[in-house]
């Protein structure tokens, strides 16, 4: 009987160490299960693509197109294409009744979804005042101050205003004087100590003014930046071509405007530079002093000549004798009051592009308006980069 006992004994402490060794078993696999879900220290959790497959460790963090958060959720950015459009009569008033079926936008050749428009509010200026101040600019300097002063009073009347203006200035270097601001009394106060110097790096200036301050001023999807240029368009030094500043322009997504103060009946090679930077960068070109007197609302020169006996207007006054008068430099403020306008007159286009990639290429962008007799200023591209 004891023998029988000690047998059924054995047999109990067999199967008690069998359980034991499935209960081990199965914590194991439970933990390896579990930790599986789990990165080791240092690497990169995985994550799943558009298609819903899953993505190697790592593929998110290089990928432009999503970000990763704290909690190893990947999230995809979508981007959004904001288009400053200036709309312009044949006479160069600005066309301020359009609706949003008067537009298409075409990007890299495809037609592209509005996904919003919008006349106000507009998204707020970030306007460079760059200040050719070599010594060609010395006869000058008088009226070229007055004029900045009054578009700066212009453009931020109302201290409360959402516009912001920078001034830049340059001769043999640039020189950033007054960061962006909205305060009209600092910047005239700074532009009324200006002083012509040396010699002349246009090309410079513009490049540094794009990349130290349009590239730092916001979303380029919340703001409109732009850049106002007086100068002859005469560049003698600078380090940087004019493909290079027209390139930098584009990368920080500026606008140039120009306006030219070469002297009346003189011809300049300067003016088809400053036409260029203006054409390739969606802004407008603007000679005041070299147009023959006349009712030219796009310049702002309206004459204040007598009448002809044919009834025109007199184009005299040595508008082409190369006679220079306090009379005609005083219009640069008349180009500036007309680039206000301009300004104050646009049109806030958005659109979520159909190439989302962002690849770093550079995309062309096309705005079209569907009424005839018109013509259309607007932003000429972009760089699908990801933003930080």
């Amino acid at each position: 009987m004891k023998m029988i006992m000690l047998g059924e004994g054995l047999r109990d402490q067999r199967r008690e160490r069998i359980k034991l060794t499935r209960h081990i078993i199965l914590l194991v696999m439970c933990l390896t299960m579990c930790g599986a879900g789990k990165s080791m220290p240092g690497s990169q959790p995985s994550a799943a693509d558009d298609s819903g497959k899953p993505t190697p460790a790592g593929k998110a963090a290089s990928n432009p197109n999503t970000t990763q958060n704290a909690a190893g959720e990947i999230r995809r950015r979508v981007l959004v294409v904001n288009v400053p459009v200036t709309v312009l009569d044949r006479r160069g008033f600005p066309v301020i009744d359009l609706t949003q079926n008067d537009f298409e936008v075409f990007e890299d050749g495809k037609r592209q979804n509005i996904t919003y428009f919008r006349q106000e509010p507009l998204p707020p200026l970030r306007i460079g005042l760059v200040l050719d101040t070599s010594n060609s600019m010395r006869m000058q300097m008088k009226f070229e101050k007055d004029a900045a002063e009054q578009f700066v009073y212009n453009m931020l009347e109302g201290q409360n205003t959402r516009n912001k203006i920078f001034l830049e200035t340059f001769d043999e270097s640039s020189s950033i004087l007054q960061d962006f601001t909205s305060d009209p009394d600092l910047l005239m106060s700074k532009i009324r100590d200006l002083k012509a110097g040396g010699g002349k790096a246009m090309y410079d200036a513009i490049y540094t003014a794009c990349e130290t301050k349009m590239l730092n001023s916001g979303p380029a999807e919340g703001t409109r930046r732009v850049l106002v240029l007086i100068s002859d368009g005469l560049d003698v030094q600078s380090k940087h071509t004019l493909d290079e500043a027209i390139s930098m322009a584009h990368r920080a997504e500026t606008s140039i405007y120009t306006i030219g103060n070469s002297m009346y009946g003189f011809s300049n090679p300067g003016d088809k530079y400053l036409r260029q930077l203006a054409d390739e960068t969606g802004g407008g070109a603007f000679f005041p002093l070299e147009k023959e007197v006349g009712a030219d609302l796009e310049t702002g020169y309206l004459a204040h000549g007598t009448i002809n006996d044919d009834g025109s207007q007199n184009i005299g006054l040595g508008a082409q004798t190369g006679i220079y008068t306090a009379q005609r430099l005083m219009h640069l403020a008349d180009a500036l009051e007309a680039l206000g306008r301009e300004l104050n007159s646009q049109y806030s286009i958005g659109y979520t592009p159909t190439d989302q990639n962002l690849n770093g290429t550079y995309r062309r962008i096309r705005v079209v308006v569907l009424r005839k007799g018109v013509r259309v200023r607007s932003k000429t591209g972009y760089f699908a980069l990801a933003q930080p």
